[in-house]
């Protein structure tokens, strides 16, 4: 069973369906319930390594579901610190729980300054009522 439509206020937002939780000079990162939602049962997700460099704004790996393969793009720019096995494991993880167990990434941020940029809940709703 999918998770009911969310979107946690403590979180920050980019535009393409991406989070983030910063916590300091890291950031958990992953794909909003819109997202999980729109591309259906996840059944691969494709991880950089630890130790690679993710971008802000730029693919950094995919998702796969049954019905297409997207891009998961970064909403912040870092080094990788840790991958979620679970998730590799058992994409559809995300579905169920796409904003603790279904996280992507962690991330040291190597430009705090660009959460600043990222959208807050109200904001984000506003990207999705224009859909």
């Amino acid at each position: 069973m999918a998770a009911a439509e969310s979107y946690p206020d403590d979180l920050r937002y980019h535009e393409e369906h991406d989070w983030a939780r910063v916590e300091g000079d890291e950031a958990v990162l992953g794909i909003t319930w819109f997202a999980a939602d729109a591309l259906g049962e996840l059944v691969h997700f494709e991880a950089p390594a630890v130790g690679a460099t993710v971008t802000k704004d730029a693919a950094y790996g995919e998702v796969e579901s049954v019905k297409a393969v997207s891009d998961v793009v970064s909403p912040l720019s870092g080094e990788v610190l840790e991958v979620n096995e679970t998730v590799v494991d058992a994409p559809e993880t995300v579905n169920l729980d796409p904003y603790g167990a279904g996280w992507l990434l962690r991330i040291r941020l190597s430009n705090p300054s660009e959460v600043d940029a990222l959208l807050d809940v109200e904001a984000y709703r506003q990207v999705l009522a224009s859909l």
